[in-house]
Formats: structure tokens, C-alpha cells, sequence
């Protein structure tokens, strides 16, 4: 094993798709970056589905034609059947270069993300674990490591910055600021397993991610270009537990015979995998930043995967934890401003797609199912009317914190709920080729609002943030609005 550095201008721990995107755009910089990530890739990881939000970050990072040529099943969009509805997303309807993305295998995209941050010249050290972080005061400055594969050396490694982004363990979140909180109405459950010879969708929908709702909860299917179909499982926490009594399997294997779609695709498959579970897998930090650090990806905050956000999170948290730091240390912008723009703007993120999560469940219309459930033991206490959607966004725990934006929570939610269902009509419309002339200009409107929950968010000068935006050339890092 090289030997690892006594020191690092920035010091990123964690080598998934938010520490790598967060190292190699400072490394592309010309900065001192070193990444401890504690497994040795590849590894395996759940999340398997992008949004095309992703390749935005890809070109940046100069890797995207790496992964395109790699032969990743390409996601040209999801098919969705909720409750009585179905219908299909089309990525093609977005604008600009971004109208695809892809299904991915975590383990092999994950490591042709971190080989390529070797390249730019980031210091990568595998199998290596941070034990413990010393402070001063409450601004991190050291780390103490040990070598976990292939040997048992220790060691201590100071930097200037730290990125934390070890995913759900929390480096910093869970041992040191205590500031986790899981999301009291989206206590679900993940049961998941993989399928081999199983039907894909036709008319040139192959890579699709199908996803179908049940009375107790919804599925998705996942093909990836292995030939296998990741298929999953969701159902409340309480459910879950009150089927315990017979194995995950049978859970599992239950939760497919009650779906429509899923149910007839793998009709034909062979369960080739273990099944595993995931569960409390909604949280956010109280802070996302402070004196000397920032957290990235899932070690700050993860959303019920409905919606296939994962490594948009991630990948959107390491350009934002990028340009803020570049430009600390370019002595543009002091450090406490580029840590609540991070902060504020990661977080506006955050509640934007919650908020679209849980406009799109408001729309089921199968009120035996968990969701409706759910919303009316969040609502039961509040009444009726606009408070009671505002009360089951303010109810997820954690939503308070993320207020710190110009729209107040009910207007968000009302505003998404609102274009949500109107988006649905059209589209419904569009398919069955009923959608008059008229209609036309509102269907092109509708579909640029949802690109933006697929796109970043803070390109421009009219979406800065404290006086700030983020720019990407000449160089990445943050701009003065009034510049």
C-alpha cells in the first residue's frame, strides 16, 4: 500500500458517486484531495437507477463518455402503474442533452467513478477506515485510520476541509453532532432480491424501471444490462412487522404475486439472489455543514427511493460541496458564506423532491393502501383542506429545518400537487391523442417544471442563494450575484 499523506488541503472520506464527484472536480481544480474510502471496490451497493440529472455531473467530472461507452443498460424513462392509473415517463420530453439516463450495477459504476478520480489526481486509498476524527473546538482537523484489508497500519492524517461522505453509517452526523432524524410517516421497508430470464417491457422500453403500487405498498423493477432485473419491494415498517412471522422470502415473493405488472414480467424469471432488507431509510441531518465540513450524499440526508434520487442527491451534494470549497480556497468567498450556501442550497433540493415524493403518493387513489393510511394518521388532528396537506409535509420529521427558503411549505406543496395532477391530465390526454391544439403550449410548460426536479438548480444568477450562484466555467466555484 502507498503511504498516506500526514496531510490534505481537503480530506474526502468515502468513495461512493457524492465522494468521488466532490473530490475529482476539486482535484480538476488543482487542489490537494485525499479520499479514504474503507471497502475495496468493487463493492456492492443498492440504487441502481439514475436520473439524467446525473449526466450533467458525468460531463463535468469528464467521465461521461467512460460510463456511455462502459454498456450500462440505457433508462430511457420509468412506467408507472398507481393504483388505476398508468402511464409512461419519457426522458426524451426533457430539454437539452440530458434525455437519458441509466440502470446501472452500483459495484461497477461506483469503481468507474473512483478509478477515473485517480486519474484527475485525487489520492485514493481503499480499504482504509477513519476511526475518529479530532477537533478544535468544533471544526474537525485530524483522522485517525487503520488499514482494514491486507495489513494493520495506523495513522493520523490532519487536513484543512473535510467532506463526509460515508453514506449511512454518518461519520459525522451519528458520532459526533447526534443530529439524525428518520422520518416519522415514511417508515418503509425494503425487501429486495435479483431475477434473471424475466420479461422487459417492449416498444423500445427495454431499460425502463417499472414501478407498481399494491394494497400494501409498491415494487419497482430494475433491468440491468447483466441481463438480470433488480426488483424490489417497499411496504411500512408496520406491515412488515406484522408479517414477520414467516420469512423474507415469503414477504417478498407475497409482495409480487399482489402486483399487476411486475407479476406478469417475472413470470418466466428464476430468483438468482439472496433477498435482502433495508429499513428507517428516510433521515436527514439538522445541518448538512459547519466549521470546517460538509456532508455529502446519504451521509446528510436520504429520501425514499419512490423517485430514484439516490445518486442525484449524491452527485448534486459533491459539485455543491465543490464549488463552495474551491472558492474558499481561492480566497473568493469567506467560509462561512460558502457553508450556508451548500447548506441552504443541498437542502432546497432536498425539500423540493420531498415534496414531489409526497405530492405523487397524495395522488393515489387506492385508500386501503399504506399511503392513505399514512396520510390520514398525519392528518386525523389538523383538519381538512389546504392545512391538511401542508401538515403531512411539515409532519415528516425534519421538514422544519429545511425551511429556509423564500416559498413557505404549503405554497411548494400546493404548487407541485397542483402541476403534478394537471401534468398527469395532459399527459393522459397526450397518449390517448386527445390533447387539443391549445393544449400544446401547456404540455411543452409542464414538462420544462418537472425537468427541473431532474436538473441542478442553482446555475443561474436568478437562483442564488445568499447572494450567491454556482458556475461551472471558467472554473467551478461560486459567483456573486450583483458581479
Amino acid at each position: 500500500m502507498s503511504l498516506l499523506p500526514k496531510f490534505a488541503q481537503v480530506l474526502v472520506v468515502g468513495g461512493g458517486p457524492a465522494g468521488t464527484t466532490a473530490a475529482t472536480l476539486l482535484a480538476r481544480e488543482g487542489f490537494d484531495v485525499t479520499l479514504l474510502e474503507r471497502e475495496i471496490f468493487p463493492r456492492y451497493h443498492i440504487g441502481e437507477s439514475l436520473l439524467p440529472s446525473s449526466l450533467q455531473v458525468l460531463d463535468l467530472l469528464g467521465v461521461r463518455e467512460k460510463v456511455e461507452a462502459y454498456g450500462f443498460q440505457c433508462k430511457p424513462g420509468a412506467h408507472y402503474i398507481w393504483g388505476d392509473e398508468r402511464w409512461d415517463v419519457n426522458f426524451s420530453d426533457l430539454l437539452g442533452n440530458y434525455t437519458h439516463s441509466f440502470q446501472v450495477r452500483r459495484d461497477e459504476f461506483d469503481k468507474l467513478l473512483l478509478d477515473h478520480a485517480k486519474s484527475q489526481g485525487v489520492k485514493v486509498f481503499e480499504g482504509i477506515e477513519v476511526n475518529s476524527l479530532s477537533f478544535d473546538g468544533d471544526r474537525p482537523q485530524s483522522a485517525t485510520w487503520s488499514q482494514r484489508v491486507e495489513g494493520n497500519s495506523t495513522g493520523e492524517l490532519s487536513f484543512d476541509f473535510l467532506i463526509d461522505a460515508t453514506g449511512r453509517s454518518g461519520l459525522m452526523a451519528t458520532n459526533y453532532l447526534k443530529n439524525r432524524e428518520y422520518h416519522q410517516i415514511f417508515q418503509n421497508v425494503a425487501i429486495w432480491g435479483y431475477w434473471k430470464n424475466a420479461t422487459r417491457l417492449g416498444n423500445g422500453r427495454e431499460g425502463a424501471i417499472v414501478v407498481n403500487s399494491t394494497e400494501d405498498g409498491w415494487l419497482w423493477g430494475i433491468p440491468l444490462h447483466d441481463g438480470t432485473m433488480s426488483v424490489g419491494l417497499v411496504i411500512h415498517k408496520k406491515t412488515f412487522k406484522e408479517k414477520r412471522s414467516t420469512s423474507l422470502e415469503n414477504i417478498y415473493l407475497e409482495g409480487i404475486a399482489k402486483s399487476s405488472k411486475l407479476k406478469e414480467l417475472l413470470e418466466p424469471g428464476e430468483l438468482v439472489s439472496k433477498v435482502q432488507v433495508e429499513q428507517d431509510y428516510s433521515y436527514t441531518a439538522d445541518r448538512f455543514a459547519g466549521s470546517g465540513y460538509l456532508l455529502a450524499g446519504d451521509a446528510a440526508c436520504f429520501l425514499d427511493p419512490l423517485l430514484s434520487t439516490g445518486v442525484h442527491l449524491a452527485t448534486f451534494s459533491g459539485l455543491l460541496a465543490a464549488a463552495s470549497l474551491a472558492s474558499v480556497l481561492r480566497n473568493e468567498i469567506k467560509e462561512d458564506q460558502a457553508m450556508s450556501f451548500y447548506e441552504r442550497n443541498y437542502k432546497q433540493a432536498y425539500l423540493r423532491l420531498m415534496v414531489m415524493v409526497s405530492a405523487f403518493y397524495d395522488q393515489n387513489k387506492k385508500k386501503e393502501s399504506y399511503f392513505w393510511q399514512a396520510q390520514q394518521l398525519t392528518t386525523s388532528n389538523y383538519g381538512d383542506g389546504e392545512k391538511l396537506q401542508q401538515m403531512f409535509v411539515n409532519l415528516t420529521s425534519g421538514m422544519e429545518d429545511m425551511l429556509n427558503v423564500e416559498d413557505k411549505p404549503d405554497r411548494i406543496f400546493r404548487d407541485v400537487s397542483d402541476r403534478l395532477k394537471e401534468h398527469w391530465d395532459l399527459r393522459h390526454k397526450q397518449f390517448s391523442n386527445t390533447l387539443k391544439e391549445e393544449e400544446q403550449d401547456q404540455m411543452v410548460a409542464s414538462n420544462e417544471f418537472f425537468s427541473t426536479f431532474n436538473g441542478i438548480f442553482s446555475l443561474s444568477k436568478e437562483a442564488a442563494i445568499d447572494g450567491f450562484y454556482l458556475v461551472t466555467t471558467p472554473q467551478i466555484g461560486l459567483a456573486h450575484a450583483n458581479s
